[in-house]
């Protein structure tokens, strides 16, 4: 395996142990918190490290599914750290005791470009 593979995949897979970890702690301590808005962003530069690379290995943009939901998880990601942030800066409460709900739906939309990327990396 390459170097840059090597990159790619390791950042990829360490953006699943930060996402995953910022997301269900959030979600399981009932509000969201500092340090879980530092876990989303670790995961964000992770997975866009990651999938940049990628990217520079493929030539460039694939226009398939995976590519396509995989730029998509990315812009969710971004949003949804930007929100967090917007969310913790104006100490929103209620916004705060609720985000776990569109953290789980961007983390489950991010899970579908990995899974695929998986997919095909074994086929």
């Amino acid at each position: 395996m390459s170097t840059s593979v090597s990159l790619a995949v390791s950042a990829i897979f360490f953006a699943l142990a930060f996402y995953t970890l910022g997301v269900w702690i959030e979600k399981i301590q009932g509000i969201l918190k500092p340090w879980h808005l530092l876990l989303f962003w670790i995961g964000f530069v992770l997975d866009t490290v990651g999938t940049g690379t990628m990217y520079e290995i493929a030539g460039g943009m694939q226009f398939d599914v995976h590519g396509i939901t995989g730029v998509l998880a990315i812009a969710l990601m971004f949003v949804h750290a930007m929100w967090a942030s917007w969310v913790l800066y104006q100490k929103d409460h209620e916004a705060a005791t609720n985000f776990h709900r569109f953290s789980i739906f961007v983390w489950i939309a991010w899970l579908l470009p990995f899974v695929s990327g998986l997919v095909l990396a074994m086929s």
